[in-house]
């Protein structure tokens, strides 16, 4: 499957064994001197699993917060401030910084 990037010769392949969309709930996040790690996973207690693993460099890394950012701001303005739910019963869940 292709998708041509609006006007560009560019285009994107998307390979056939990517079934579609995954939760995730969880993220992890480390980094080296030469990339960064991220890894999500859907987490319901007892258990949880991993959904994606992704490394990039450090500079792709932050144009993905950039767009990540960007798209934020967007949605904000589209449909108000986003309220973050408090943690459950002292525990971390969900994306660590």
């Amino acid at each position: 499957m292709s998708q041509a990037n609006q006007g560009d010769q560019n285009q994107l392949q998307i390979a056939d064994n990517i079934p579609g969309a995954e939760y995730t709930n969880f993220a992890n996040i480390g980094h080296n001197q030469e990339e960064f790690q991220l890894v999500f996973a859907n987490v319901f207690p007892p258990s949880g699993r991993v959904v994606a693993k992704l490394i990039t460099t450090p500079a792709h890394f932050k144009r993905m917060i950039r767009a990540m950012n960007d798209n934020l701001q967007k949605y904000q303005e589209q449909f108000g401030e986003i309220k973050e739910a408090p943690g459950v019963d002292g525990k971390e869940i969900g994306f660590k910084a």
